[in-house]
């Protein structure tokens, strides 16, 4: 970013802090809007990324056509209703068509939409296209499990309430089988770590 465009939000955090009643010119605050800039530099990241390159760049032929499933994937967002994180779990699953792709490549992905100012729902349909769409498997499920700090700090207040959201492309819709079989998985116990 340039200079000017530093200076501004920089500023505009100055204008936060004196509207809540801090005084920014107080020692303990000089440096906070450079801070805050620099945080939301990286929490924003995922507007600088794109999740079908991501995935394209470790592509591989497979003749695996069974589930692949990356269960407890962490993330953080921000609600774009109130710029209050959201903080959860994401489970993804696809039944590979002739095409694998690397395993780190999927939690990379949840970071570029996570990393977004959002809502839950569309951040598990944005994964699970981005996913249908590059790597073109027989299915994709994507199940986001998050708590709303929107609900928890402010609001309703309700401490510890979960929101879970899903959605399901290809055999993970059509196929009731498969279906149950996806859930079963990420809701058995994790069992042994290695």
């Amino acid at each position: 970013m340039s200079k000017e465009k530093n200076l501004e939000f920089e500023n505009a955090v100055k204008s936060m802090m004196f509207y809540v009643g801090e005084d920014p010119t107080r020692e303990g605050l000089l440096k906070t809007p450079q801070r805050v800039r620099k945080a939301h530099e990286f929490i924003f990241g995922g507007y600088k990324e794109n999740a079908q390159e991501i995935l394209e760049s470790a592509m591989f032929t497979s003749s695996n056509d069974e589930m692949v499933l990356l269960k407890d994937i962490e993330f953080y967002s921000t609600c774009e209703h109130h710029l209050l994180p959201i903080i959860g779990r994401v489970h993804v699953a696809y039944i590979p068509d002739g095409k694998v792709v690397g395993l780190s490549k999927i939690p990379r992905v949840v970071d570029v939409f996570a990393r977004r100012m959002q809502i839950q729902e569309q951040l598990t349909e944005q994964i699970a296209d981005a996913i249908m769409d590059s790597i073109k498997p027989k299915g994709v499920a994507v199940v986001v499990q998050a708590r709303h700090m929107c609900m928890e700090m402010r609001g309703v207040e309700k401490i510890n309430s979960t929101t879970t959201s899903s959605a399901l492309r290809g055999l993970f819709k059509k196929d009731e089988k498969t279906r149950s079989e996806f859930f079963s998985l990420i809701n058995s116990p994790t069992g042994t770590r290695y």
